[in-house]
């Protein structure tokens, strides 16, 4: 049956005993607080909750020093972590929420300090993965010019060639019309 969860930055023990709720720790851990069987809800408590990979999401709703703590998590995450991806494009869209509000107290304001940097970084990588795409479309199609079709074995040189600094990459484009296809999977697969 469907249980009503309530979400709550904070929650003091008067306002977790005004419910009638008790911690479930052994099933649930900290910060999971049950109401009475027959009303079917909880309330997570998010500051109390541990600092674990499994409750980042509920954290980067907390406040203060939880929040903060969550979106330095998110940070370190590895770049090709899906969860980054999402939570930065999450962050960066609360960025922006905060900024259209004029009246920001000062909570939301060093969040919005604290967001900035995420959402240079988001731009950046934005940039960066548009400049991977306009090279694999480059690359791609110069070996259909040259070698008619793109080969499945040929498609297997596309990655080494995205990793290129962009000045062996440009020497690359100056000599793919003088390298026979044995030459490619020479010099780029056989490494």
């Amino acid at each position: 049956m469907p249980r009503l969860w309530i979400l709550s930055p904070t929650a003091s023990e008067d306002f977790l005993e005004g419910f009638g709720s008790e911690l479930d720790e052994d099933k649930w851990g900290r910060g999971v607080y049950f109401f009475d069987k027959s009303w079917r809800g909880a309330i997570v408590a998010i500051h109390q909750l541990p600092v674990t990979p499994e409750t980042l999401w509920l954290r980067l709703l907390g406040k203060g020093r939880v929040q903060q703590r969550a979106i330095e998590e998110v940070q370190v995450l590895d770049i090709n972590n899906p969860l980054r991806s999402k939570a930065i494009d999450l962050l960066a869209n609360l960025k922006t929420t905060l900024e259209l509000n004029q009246n920001l107290d000062v909570e939301d304001r060093d969040l919005v300090m604290q967001l900035s940097p995420i959402y240079e970084q988001r731009l950046a990588e934005a940039i960066q993965q548009g400049e991977i795409n306009e090279r694999r479309t480059i690359i791609q199609n110069l070996l259909r010019v040259r070698f008619g079709t793109e080969e499945s074995q040929l498609s297997a040189i596309i990655e080494p060639l995205l990793a290129l600094p962009p000045e062996e990459f440009s020497s690359f484009l100056l000599q793919i019309s003088n390298l026979s296809k044995e030459d490619l999977l020479t010099r780029f697969i056989q490494k």
